[in-house]
C-alpha cells in the first residue's frame, strides 16, 4: 500500500506527501484549494506528535478546539501528481489567545514549493469565542519550540511569507 503522507521527522516535525491525481485540474497542476487541505493535514498531524495521541479527543477532553484564525501562502513552485514535497513545521508566535506555526514545503531536492502562515485561534469547545491558549497546549508548543532549538534546527528562512 502506498502511503499519500507520513511522518519522517520530529525534530523538526515533517512530513512527507505524494500529491494525489484528485489534487489536480485538467493541466495537471495542484490546485490552490488543496494546498490549504495539506497545511491542515499537516498541522493536524503536528497536534498528534505534540499531544501523543488523537489530537481531537486530546482538545475534547481539555474542552478546547483550534480553528483557523488566518492562512497566507507564498507559492515558490507547482505540484504534479506524484509528485512527493516535504512539509516542515515550526511554531513561529506564541500569543495570549493565537499561536503561528510556519509550514515551509520542499521538495525532497531542496527545492521551495511554498510558504505558509497558519494562525489558529483557541476557543471552548462548542462556542464561538477565543480564549485563553490551554496550558496544556502552551506548555507543548514551548517545549517543541525549545526541542528544534537545542537540535540546531532552524527554519530555513524566517517563516514568513514576502
Amino acid at each position: 500500500m502506498i502511503s499519500t503522507e507520513h511522518v519522517t521527522g520530529t525534530t523538526p516535525f515533517t512530513v512527507r506527501r505524494r500529491v494525489k491525481w484528485g489534487d489536480c485540474d485538467p493541466a495537471k497542476v495542484v490546485y490552490t484549494v488543496s494546498f490549504s487541505e495539506y497545511v491542515i493535514s499537516v498541522a493536524e498531524l503536528f497536534y498528534g506528535h505534540l499531544f501523543g495521541g488523537s489530537p481531537q479527543a486530546t482538545k475534547d477532553r481539555f474542552g478546547f478546539g483550534t480553528p483557523t484564525r488566518a492562512l497566507a501562502f507564498d507559492f515558490r513552485g507547482s505540484l504534479r501528481p506524484d509528485d512527493e514535497f516535504d512539509m516542515t513545521v515550526w511554531v513561529r508566535d506564541i500569543r495570549s489567545r493565537t499561536y503561528c506555526l510556519a509550514i515551509e514545503a520542499s521538495m525532497p531536492d531542496g527545492a521551495d514549493v511554498f510558504d505558509a502562515l497558519l494562525t489558529p485561534i483557541c476557543i471552548p469547545r462548542g462556542e464561538r469565542r477565543g480564549i485563553e491558549i490551554p496550558q496544556v497546549l502552551r506548555d507543548a508548543l514551548r517545549s517543541y519550540q525549545e526541542r528544534c532549538g537545542a537540535a540546531g534546527a532552524a527554519p530555513r528562512r524566517a517563516g514568513q511569507p514576502n
